[in-house]
C-alpha cells in the first residue's frame, strides 16, 4: 500500500488489488441479494444455454468475474457446461478455462463462442477442455489461476422421476433432463454422503492452483429429495471450511423468473425454490 504526503499530513494511498472498480461501482456488488439477470428463453443467444439441464447465465457470472478479477487475469470454471462462463471471460477481457465432461457440451460451448460474440469481443483467450475435471486440475501448475467460479453437479436430482417442471420446460421442448450417463459424472452418484466428500475433496485440491488469498465462488441450489429437504449449500460450505478456505460470506441469487408450480397442493408444503446461493469463498493459502 502506498503513501501520499499531501500539505504536510500523511495520507494512505488506497490500492485495488483485487478488480477494476471504482468505490462507487464497488459498493452495490456487496448487497447479499442479486436478483438473476438474463436473455429470456426466446431470445436467439439464450438458444444454445438453455440445452443444458443447469444453465446459469453468461450475465451472472460476469458480474462475479468482474467483481474478482482484474482485466487479463485468469478464471476457471471446472464444470463449465454451455460455457457461459467462458462467454463473460471474451466480454469482460479475461482469459477462461473450463473444463466439461460431456462431449456434446463442449461443442456447443464452442459454437456459442463463434456464433454468440459476432466478432465483438476477443475470444482467442477462451478455451475449453473436454476431460474429467478431478483428472485435469492434476495438470495445471501451482498458482495458475486468479479466481475459480462454477455451478458444480447437484448430486443425482436430475435423474429422479419428471416432475410438472421437468415435462413442461424441458421433456416437452425435447431438451436434455440430466447431464449424462457417464460413470464419471458426478450427478449419477447415487449417495449423497459421497457425493459431498468428492466434490469438497476436488475444490479442496483446487487451491493448489488457485493464487494465494484469491477466491472461489459456488453456485449452488438447496433441493428435495423424496421427503427430505438438503442445506446442500450449508453442506458443502462446512466441509471446504475445514480444510482449504474461509467463507467470507453467501450471496442469494434470487430466480425471479421462474416459473410456479403446485408442489404439494393440496396435502402438504413442497417449496418453490426460486434462488440460489453463491459461496464465496476465500483461498487459506
Amino acid at each position: 500500500m502506498g503513501l501520499n504526503i499531501n500539505d504536510g499530513q500523511l495520507k494512505r494511498k488506497l490500492v485495488n488489488n483485487l478488480n477494476d472498480l471504482s468505490a462507487s461501482e464497488w459498493i452495490p456488488e456487496t448487497i447479499s441479494v442479486y436478483v438473476q439477470k438474463g436473455l429470456g428463453a426466446g431470445h436467439k443467444e439464450a438458444q444454445i444455454e438453455k440445452q443444458h439441464p443447469a444453465p446459469y447465465s453468461f450475465q451472472d457470472v460476469g458480474r462475479l468475474i468482474r467483481f474478482f478479477t482484474k482485466s487479463g487475469q485468469k478464471v476457471l470454471d471446472p464444470f463449465v457446461g454451455v460455457g457461459s462462463t467462458l462467454k463473460a471471460c471474451a466480454i469482460l477481457n479475461r482469459r477462461g478455462v473450463g473444463i466439461e465432461l460431456v462431449p456434446k457440451y463442449v461443442e456447443l460451448t464452442k459454437k456459442r463462442l463463434e456464433t454468440e460474440l459476432n466478432g465483438l469481443f476477443d475470444n482467442k483467450d477462451q478455451s475449453v477442455i473436454q476431460g474429467d475435471a478431478l483428472k485435469v486440475v492434476e495438470d495445471f501448475k501451482d498458482d495458475h489461476f486468479d479466481f475459480i467460479v462454477t455451478s458444480p453437479p447437484y448430486w443425482s436430482i436430475l435423474n429422479k422421476k419428471a416432475d410438472h417442471k421437468v415435462i413442461s420446460t424441458r421433456i416437452s421442448n425435447g431438451l436434455d433432463t440430466k447431464y449424462s450417463e457417464l460413470k464419471e459424472d458426478l450427478g449419477n452418484i447415487t449417495d449423497y454422503d459421497q457425493f459431498l466428500e468428492i466434490l469438497s475433496g476436488f475444490f479442496n485440491d483446487c487451491s493448489r492452483i488457485l493464487k494465494p488469498k484469491k477466491y472461489l465462488c459456488i453456485v449452488v441450489s438447496d433441493f428435495r429429495h423424496k421427503d427430505r429437504y438438503y442445506m446442500f449449500h450449508a453442506d458443502l460450505a462446512n466441509k471446504l471450511e475445514q480444510k482449504n478456505y474461509k467463507l467470507k460470506g453467501i450471496t442469494i441469487l434470487y430466480q425471479s423468473r421462474k416459473k410456479i408450480f403446485p408442489y404439494g397442493y393440496p396435502f402438504s408444503y413442497v417449496p418453490n425454490i426460486h434462488n440460489q446461493y453463491i459461496l464465496i469463498l476465500q483461498n487459506n493459502k
